[in-house]
Parts: C-alpha cells; structure tokens; sequence
C-alpha cells in the first residue's frame, strides 16, 4: 500500500511560482518554495504507507518551470501555453501547480476554481489585461471568447485535500477555496484551465495558496506541505484510474 511501482508509466507534475510582489515582498514564499522542490517524488516508508488509504503510485517525476514569473498580466497569458502544448522540458506534463502566496495569513489552502473577469488589480507593471479587467465577451477573438466565467479543475479536490491532510501535520491550517482573488494568481490559474477547456483535454491542474512570509520556516514548512500536496494528487488520480468503471 503506497509504495511506488516501476511497472506504471513515470508521472509528471509541474510546479510554477511567481517572482517579487512590489517592494514589500521583494522575495515571493511561492518561488522560494517551487524552486527547492525535489526532482522526483520519494516513495513513503512503509510504516507511513501501510496506515494510509493509500494506492501504488507510479514514479513522480516534479519539474520546477526554472524560473519565478513575473506578477505580470501579459508574461502570464504568454507564458501558460507552453506547459501545456509541447513536451515542456522533454515531458509531457500529466498534473500541475501553480503555486502563489495569499498575504500574512498563516494557513494553505488549494482552490477549486478560477475566473474569466473582474481583473481591476494593477500588476507590478502597472498594467491591467489587455483586453481590460472584464475582458471582451461579445468578441469573437478574444482569447476567452465563449468560454464560462469560472473554470473548475479537473482534480478531485475533496478527495485531494483529505489525503493533503493524512499526509501532514495535524497542526496545519489546510483549507479549500472557492475564490482564488482575481489578481494573478486567479489569472494563471485560468490561463492553464482554459487553455485545457479550449482544447477538450482533462484539467489537470491545481493552485495552491501559500503564506507571504519568506522566511526559511515558513519556506521549509511550505515546501513540505507542497511535496504532501504534490503525494496527495498523485495517490488521488491513481485511485480514480483504478476504480471500476
């Protein structure tokens, strides 16, 4: 039970965080907590594995996108299609997780949803979306033409969140949100779900909210809430692979 199986085909899971947030937050917890990912998924100790509803999950492969983006609109909307269009990095990428930091508030939570409108917030550069914070919905070339104004994730997130928190410290404020604050850590978030929709491929992808303090606790306890989260997701889609049709 929970153990890794050379036999299943390696999974990939991307993870991305932002860069600076003004000058009160000149380093971003997200990218400091991405960029000190693993390579690759240790396999639980048996001790741990055997207690968990847990099933065989293949070897996880985590590939950090090799830089912090920019809490710009535009780098956003330029950026998202590249992890999901080509084999990023020489993988194709099977779930992924944007991670971004939600203020001082000491608890992590993974959203559900995202937004097409309602981006009035001014990035670091000053800049609204392109196409204006409620966008262009009777054109028809606008990127988000015809598609809902929220976009719900593929991922179980229920089932997620519960082995989110098997898997780490009783003590952890862990939540689910139903609202991802329109800002740039919505924006992302949409991008990558409407660019699956668009396409009619599973959205597989999840946003995690994380604490503004960059400091090396909060910096090390993220990071081992992000790798429980990145177990619980792996655990949760293998289990729904194996449950009878």
């Amino acid at each position: 039970m929970g153990s890794q199986s050379k036999d299943q085909k390696e999974l990939t899971v991307l993870v991305t965080g932002f860069g600076p947030f003004r000058e009160q937050y000149p380093l971003n917890p997200s990218w400091e907590i991405a960029k000190g990912l693993p390579s690759h998924l240790a396999p639980l100790r048996a001790k741990d594995a055997g207690s968990r509803d847990a099933p065989e999950t293949p070897p996880v492969r985590i590939i950090v996108h090799p830089e912090p983006i920019r809490v710009n609109y535009k780098v956003v909307r330029d950026l998202v299609p590249s992890f999901w269009d080509t084999a990023y990095q020489g993988h194709g990428v099977d779930v992924a997780i944007h991670v971004g930091m939600a203020g001082p508030r000491p608890f992590y939570q993974i959203e559900r949803r995202a937004h097409r409108r309602g981006y009035r917030s001014l990035d670091v550069d000053g800049e609204l979306p392109a196409d204006g914070p409620e966008g262009r919905p009777d054109d028809e070339d606008w990127i988000w033409h015809g598609l809902p104004d929220e976009i719900l994730t593929d991922i179980d997130v229920d089932d997620v969140y519960k082995r989110w928190q098997a898997h780490s410290p009783k003590d952890m404020d862990l939540r689910i949100s139903e609202d991802p604050g329109r800002y740039l850590c919505d924006f992302i978030y949409y991008s990558s779900l409407a660019h699956l929709y668009k396409e009619r491929r599973p959205r597989k992808v999840v946003f995690l909210h994380v604490p503004s303090d960059a400091s090396g606790a909060f910096v090390t306890q993220g990071r081992e809430l992000a790798v429980n989260l990145i177990r619980a997701l792996v655990e949760s889609e293998t289990a729904a692979k194996e449950k009878p049709l």
